[in-house]
């Protein structure tokens, strides 16, 4: 049963293994943007909270994600931006959350944002639905058991040539930003079970990017 070791987890993000698991990524410019990484403590083990995004979005269609947005103005800082983003999306409030620390900025290409990831625990976690229903279409709460078993991990492909760490749990596959993100965490929290990446898979149309009703 995976739990939350916060203080390796703090360490981890606040020291030099974090900047170089997205140093490939490093952000050179973008739009800035934070999602956040809620761990949710339930009795049976940490899930992770993700998010499926509606199929009518002009980027980032039908995909799984982290709830998290663009940063406002109004944002003190990415991790407040991250804050609001989920509580206005999913409902989860801001001081739910222990914030435990962040990943550096990471580019993404397809959106022109440098996101930050925000890691945090929820201690008292409790069900949770989409709030902002033009964005999001489900709210999925994902046991790490189930991520990193190597059974449900395998290389996703597209079309345009790139590739890289994917995660299927029953009928939903994490592809993309936040599977990179996923990989970068488990390793840095020790959660990680090797597993065989030359299994490679397609990305089923429901989850591509651009799909459209």
């Amino acid at each position: 049963m995976t739990t939350v070791d916060a203080e390796r987890l703090r360490t981890a993000l606040a020291g030099p293994e974090a900047a170089a698991r997205v140093a490939d990524r490093a952000a050179q410019g973008g739009r800035p943007a934070a999602v956040l990484i809620a761990l949710a403590e339930h009795a049976e083990g940490t899930r992770i909270v993700l998010v499926e995004k509606d199929a009518r979005l002009r980027t980032h269609a039908g995909q799984v994600a982290f709830p998290g947005g663009s940063i406002e103005a109004s944002d003190a800082s990415a991790v407040a931006g991250a804050l609001r983003e989920a509580d206005e999306e999913v409902g989860l409030a801001p001081g739910e959350v222990e914030v435990l620390g962040v990943l550096p900025p990471a580019y993404v290409r397809a959106s022109d944002f440098a996101v930050t990831a925000v890691v945090g625990r929820w201690p008292t976690p409790r069900p949770l639905v989409p709030v902002d229903v033009t964005e999001i279409a489900a709210v999925h709460s994902v046991a790490v058991d189930v991520l990193v078993d190597p059974a449900n991990r395998l290389t996703w492909t597209h079309p345009a040539g790139f590739s890289g760490p994917g995660f299927v749990v029953g009928e939903l596959f994490i592809w993309g930003f936040t599977a990179y993100l996923l990989d970068g965490l488990f390793d840095l929290a020790g959660w990680t079970v090797p597993w065989d990446v030359e299994r490679v898979s397609d990305i089923p149309e429901r989850f591509r990017i651009g799909r459209r009703r």
